[in-house]
């Protein structure tokens, strides 16, 4: 099997909520979760052996109910949380809980029994984000790179920001900000900022970006009309602080200076329908992925905005290389481009994540349940490495 071929795990229920275990930095893992109205959900632990391109999986119980988004802890490999929905006073409400898994599925690198899926094991509740008054949970987002005590919840029209404490089995809210205004006020999606000693997160609410500053809980910025239609996703540049992309309902994905929001510096428009994800690579921010209702994954080399427009500084050493290989002449800055168009799913894409263990590997998740996981081309690779 050639280095780049695409690798296809079937769940065998609809799913839309992935992430990668950002805990874990040895092993290739992604969890995934389920949404099923028949039968209890689900949490699959996959976990990709790139040495013999083959996935090892475990399921996990998640009993509560069908799985709308889901959010590994940066410090504890075994601690995520999920949003999920359930049925109460025959109303459907979404509510958020932090779990644990089992201590034998800690890291990646056991062998999975064939018949783990017809045994599988069950989550242990640390705690629920108890959030009844407020709406109902879009998502929650971990402090990056913190110690797994903080984060951050959206539900309805409020940003919730809670301290974990007595190790994760009870979480309080310590400060809140309220979307006040006219017209649809549901936060649907955000992100928490890597940068400004992790003091900024980015919300989407409509055709709106939203920047707040949760120390003082007030907001920062606003993009009034990012896209056209609902915004879905927003990702922050890792190696460049104001930079944020965005991707929505207009079949776009924009990039943003946070500092000048009267226009994106830069915008896309190769999906043909709507766009759900948009995630930049965790360490080369030139490559960036979306994933869309078109049933594609694009991978873009996004490199005139990246923090290396050149490719790589350019010093003597280089000069003299180029007159023995007069065709490497980078004085302009590179163009950008699709590197790749992924067609191996057939319905819509709803998540696209990098892998925290590889940082050419990534995987994207259709509604059918159908989890790919591709590599950034080998040649691009080396382009960017040397």
């Amino acid at each position: 099997m050639e280095d780049d071929a695409p690798v296809i795990y079937g769940l065998e229920f609809q799913a839309r909520a992935l992430t990668a275990q950002t805990a874990e930095t040895e092993s290739i893992r992604f969890l995934v979760g389920t949404q099923s109205l028949k039968y209890d959900n689900q949490i699959h632990i996959v976990d990709f052996d790139d040495e013999n391109n083959i996935i090892n999986k475990n399921v996990l119980l998640h009993q509560v109910g069908e799985i709308w988004h889901l959010s590994a802890s940066p410090a504890d490999k075994r601690v995520l949380t999920t949003c999920y929905s359930k049925t109460s006073d025959s109303k459907v409400v979404t509510c958020a809980a932090m779990w644990r898994m089992p201590k034998e599925l800690e890291s990646g690198n056991h062998e999975s029994p064939d018949d783990s899926s017809s045994n599988p094991q069950t989550l242990e509740l640390l705690c629920h984000l108890d959030n009844t008054a407020h709406g109902n949970m879009a998502c929650v987002l971990w402090e990056p790179m913190g110690d797994g005590k903080r984060l951050i919840s959206l539900a309805d029209n409020h940003v919730q920001l809670w301290d974990l404490q007595e190790s994760s089995s009870k979480a309080v809210i310590s400060s809140s900000a309220t979307l006040e205004g006219k017209g649809q006020l549901k936060l649907t999606s955000g992100r928490w900022s890597p940068h400004h000693n992790c003091t900024q997160v980015a919300t989407a609410n409509d055709t709106a970006i939203r920047g707040w500053d949760i120390r003082s809980m007030s907001q920062i910025y606003c993009i009034e009309n990012a896209h056209g239609q609902l915004v879905r996703d927003l990702d922050f540049n890792p190696n460049k602080q104001y930079y944020l992309a965005s991707c929505g309902d207009d079949c776009k994905v924009k990039f943003w200076d946070v500092r000048n929001i009267n226009e994106p510096v830069k915008s896309l428009e190769d999906h043909s329908h709507w766009v759900w994800s948009v995630r930049y690579n965790n360490s080369h921010d030139q490559l960036v992925l979306t994933g869309s209702s078109d049933s594609r994954v694009i991978l873009s080399n996004m490199v005139s905005i990246s923090s290396e427009p050149f490719g790589h500084l350019v010093d003597e050493d280089d000069l003299s290389d180029q007159e023995d290989n007069p065709q490497d002449k980078r004085k302009e800055p590179l163009q950008d481009s699709i590197i790749a168009t992924y067609e191996e799913h057939e319905d819509s894409v709803y998540a696209v994540e990098w892998s925290s263990a590889d940082p050419w590997l990534f995987a994207s998740l259709s509604y059918d349940g159908r989890l790919v996981i591709n590599r950034v081309p080998r040649a691009l690779k080396y382009q960017i490495l040397l």
